[in-house]
């Protein structure tokens, strides 16, 4: 997944994002909604690529459940 990110939401949960060419932020930072953490790197095919997940208590979630509407 090349570069990954976690943010720590809660004790509950977190969020990954993989595949990011550069980083914005360094462990430990706080972060805002908003707020740029990475640029969006390519995968193994030199193709654009975004990992992301929403995880619960380690585990992955749906993240459509967790995110806002539209």
């Amino acid at each position: 997944y090349g570069n990954l990110i976690i943010v720590k939401h809660s004790e509950t949960y977190l969020s990954a994002y993989a595949f990011n060419r550069k980083s914005h932020v360094r462990e430990g930072q706080q972060v805002k909604q908003g707020e740029v953490i990475s640029e969006m790197g390519e995968n193994a095919d030199k193709r654009p690529a975004l990992h992301f997940q929403i995880r619960k208590n380690g585990k992955p979630v749906d993240p459509l459940k967790y995110l806002p509407s539209s």
